[in-house]
Parts: structure tokens; sequence; C-alpha cells
């Protein structure tokens, strides 16, 4: 029998029965391992008696001494990193009242409370070691004498290998699991380091940055986020199983509701969740702000069958001119307009060919634009066109359309049904070209009222001569009623 001092009198105070016993379950792992070794058994004995089994090399003293174990620091799949995690092991059982017997082919190992070697006034934990009890024993035994079986079992949920959550996805940083329970979980190398209630998923670390490795503190456990962020984001942007890249797009529809999880708080993630919906649905992606200042984008996107997804204001600049996982341009607002000016069809119409009813309205545009100050500076032609785009909300063909791209007011062939339905239409589109604004916002209906204003106040005070003038022309020309009604006071 030989004593073997410890030298660990200063344990860590906080730890528990628990944390104790995910040391050497931790330990037995790192053995399995290290050795290809047969996976560790854990079981119960007796009332209150438990033992942890490994299949490896088997303990021996040497393995008491305080050093960091080189073995397990080249090694980046094992979960230990101190080689002195079995000694804060051992000596918290001590204080917590746990009798433990450590049992290999090298001998076997109990503890004991004695005196320091030639300080008889000072008493430190010590290591009794015995010879073997079974000297052909491979691997090593912990016995664990007055074990709470749920300190146990919560021990082994402290371990991917135990708590088997679904697998998910692997990837070369690590791998996704099915959130344990109702809270996601932070795992590193198969052990738990960090509970997260509000994570989609639980993650098991495996590829560890330099910075996260230096954040292991000795405790291995409660890691701030701030320490496994960066490789959880790295994880999740190499995923591609239709399972985590749709669970990522559903949670970026419920981020503007404040229901998504913690993983889309960060924008790469939400940005990679922008590029997996756009490719799997007819979505198109605005901010609250570009919602408030295009009111008609809802209209535009209902008539492209495009649902609206809002995103915050930062991921709406992120987004732009970007293509999604098929490299298909990512839909948010600039995008929708261009597509559905893409989307008209046109059919141009010489005015020469229109009839002359047709061609005396047709004569008017330069008059009517007039009432607004002339014609836009921003348009350079006025087209007319057979065919524009269906509206499937309006269930008809679409009056007219400005194309700020071109410069051009398109108008469709079926506003010569009388003046008033071109004019309208002209003085629609020449508001957009003018002033820049889109349908149904406030700044168009700003801009359509100083308009009526204005042409109340001309239709009133207008020189009569040119629009008699005028109406003599084409008296004969069976438009002269809907002139009329226009400028009735002329």
């Amino acid at each position: 029998m030989k004593y073997f001092d410890l030298n660990i009198d200063k344990i860590l105070e906080n730890w528990t029965v628990v944390h104790a016993c995910r040391e050497l379950i931790a330990n037995a792992l790192d053995e399995s391992i290290l050795t290809g070794s047969s996976s560790p058994i854990i079981e119960k004995r007796e009332p209150d008696v438990w033992v942890i089994r490994d299949f490896g090399r088997g303990l021996n003293y040497q393995s008491l001494i305080q050093s960091e174990n080189n073995e397990k620091l080249s090694n980046s799949s094992v979960i230990g990193k101190f080689g002195i995690g079995l000694k804060d092991a051992l000596a918290t059982f001590d204080r917590r009242g746990i009798k433990i017997m450590l049992r290999s082919r090298y001998g076997d190992i109990s503890l004991e409370r004695t005196t320091k070697h030639s300080f008889n006034d000072i008493i430190t934990l010590h290591a009794i070691l015995y010879p073997p009890s079974n000297p052909d024993m491979i691997g090593t035994e912990c016995e664990l004498h007055g074990i709470d079986d749920n300190d146990m079992y919560d021990s082994k949920k402290m371990f991917i290998y135990f708590s088997n959550p679904e697998l998910l996805e692997k990837t070369k940083f690590g791998d996704v699991y099915s959130r344990c329970g109702n809270e996601g979980e932070i795992f590193i190398n198969g052990m738990k380091v960090a509970s997260e209630p509000n994570f989609l998923f639980s993650y098991n670390i495996t590829d560890l940055t330099a910075s996260l490795r230096k954040a292991l503190n000795r405790e291995r456990q409660n890691l701030g986020r701030t320490a496994y962020s960066d490789r959880v984001k790295a994880i999740l942007l190499a995923c591609s199983s239709d399972e985590i890249i749709m669970a990522l797009a559903n949670d970026l529809e419920a981020l503007a509701t404040g229901n998504a999880h913690e993983e889309l708080s960060w924008i790469e993630i939400q940005n990679y969740a922008v590029k997996i919906l756009n490719s799997k649905k007819n979505v198109v992606f605005v901010s609250p702000q570009e919602l408030a200042n295009n009111p008609n984008i809802t209209y535009i996107a209902s008539s492209m069958n495009q649902q609206i997804v809002p995103i915050p204001d930062n991921l709406s600049k992120k987004i732009q001119n970007s293509s999604d996982i098929l490299g298909k341009p990512v839909i948010d607002t600039k995008e929708l307009y261009n597509q559905h000016s893409n989307s008209f069809e046109f059919k141009w119409i010489n005015p020469n060919s229109l009839s002359v009813e047709e061609l005396a309205i047709w004569d008017l545009h330069e008059e009517i634009l007039n009432f607004m100050g002339g014609k836009p500076a921003a348009v350079k032609e006025i087209r007319i066109s057979e065919t524009m785009r269906h509206d499937p909300i309006a269930r008809k063909d679409c009056a007219g359309l400005w194309m700020p791209l071109q410069g051009w007011i398109v108008i469709h062939k079926s506003q010569f049904s009388s003046l008033q339905t071109f004019a309208s239409t002209l003085l629609h589109e020449a508001i957009h070209a003018k002033y820049g604004v889109s349908d149904l916002s406030q700044e168009f209906e700003s801009c359509l009222s100083d308009l009526s204003g204005s042409l109340a106040f001309q239709l009133i005070s207008i020189n009569s001569k040119v629009s008699k003038e005028k109406m003599e022309k084409h008296k004969s020309s069976g438009f002269f009623n809907s002139f009329k009604s226009l400028f009735s006071n002329s």
C-alpha cells in the first residue's frame, strides 16, 4: 500500500457530484476514442453503487499527476483538455461523501485524508495505491458508493453519446442535432458546455477554433455564447439538408413577429435563410421602411404571385443584387419591380394606324400633359401597345405603365375608348414619371390631389380660344361629347 498526495485541497467549490461524474465519463469516452476500444459502460450494480467502465489501457498512478494531457491536446476528437480533471473529480467526491474505488491491471486506488509527508500538522487528500485485485483487467473500472441515481442520470445527459438526440446533419465544423427536450444544447466533442433555451437546434462542435479552446475553462460549464457562436454559424452555413435549411427558412418568416429562434438573430444566418427561402418559394423580401415608402408593393407582389416576407432594414441592404443557393436573383423590392416590368408583353402600335376617333384623342396628349406643366423631363417617349400584362387581381389587362429605365409611358390601346379614360391613364403614369412616387403611397395621393386642384383651377380659367379651336377641328370626329364632358367650362 502506497500513499500518493493529490495536492488538491483547493478544489472547485461549486462542483457537485454531477460534475465529478461528468469527468469520469469524459475520461472513459476519451479512452475509447484514443484507443479505438469498445464504448464505455455505465451501470448500477447495487443500491447506491454505480460503475463507470472503459476498455482502454488502464489507469495508473501517473494519471494523477497534475498536468495537461498532451495526448488529449493533440487529438481534436476527445473531450478532455486538462489532466487535472480527474483530480478535481476525486476531490469533489471526497468533499461530497462519495466513496470511490478505481481498478485497473496496474492497481486499485481509493481515497483517504491523511497527513502530508514530513508535515504531520497538515492533512491533505491522498490516493491510496493497492496491488491490482484483477491483474488481467482490460481498461479501468470506477466504482462509486453513495451515488444518487438522479445524479448519474444528469451526468449521462451531459453527453450526446448517452442523451442520444436525433442527428440531423454532419459538417466539417460539427454536427446539428434535434433539440434536447425543450431547449437547444451546445456540445463540444460530445460533452455539453451550455444550454440555449431558444435555439432551433442543438450543436456538437468538433472542429474547435483557437479562441474556443482558450475559452474552455477548467470547469467546462456555462460557456458564454460569444465563445461558440462563430462555430455554430459555420456549422449552419455548411448545412444543406432539406430539414435544416427549411427550418431556417420558416424561422425567417417568423422574424418579423419576434417568434424566431436565436440563430436568426445573426445576420449571416438571416442572409443564408433568405437564399434558401428564395430558392424554394415565390417570395419577395421587403423591409418595413420599403413597405412604408412603397405601399403598392403588396399589390404588385400579389399580381406576381409573390409572398411578402418582412425582413430587417440591415438585411434588406445586404441582399441587394445577390443570388440564392441555386444562383437565381434574390427577389427584393428592386428585383420585384424589374421582374414586374419585364413581365409585360408589348405589341407596339403606330399612332398613324389608330382610327379617326382614337387619333383625335391621341392628338391631345401634349395638351393634357400641359395641365401638369408639360411632359415630364424623365419621359422620352409615350408609346401605345395592343397588349400589356394581365392583372390577376383586377382581372383585366393593365391600363398603363411607367418604365423609368427606358423613359417610356406605355398606354394600353383600350384606353382610347374615351378621352376621359385616356387622359386619366396618361396623367396617372405622368405623375409616376415626374415625381418618382409609387401607387397607393401617401406621396402619390398628395401629387394626385395637387394635380386635381390645378386642373380645377385651369378648367375654370382656361383660355377658351385654344380649346374651342380644338373642338371645332374635331367636331365631326365622334369624340366631341367625351371631350366636352372633360372640358365642360371651355
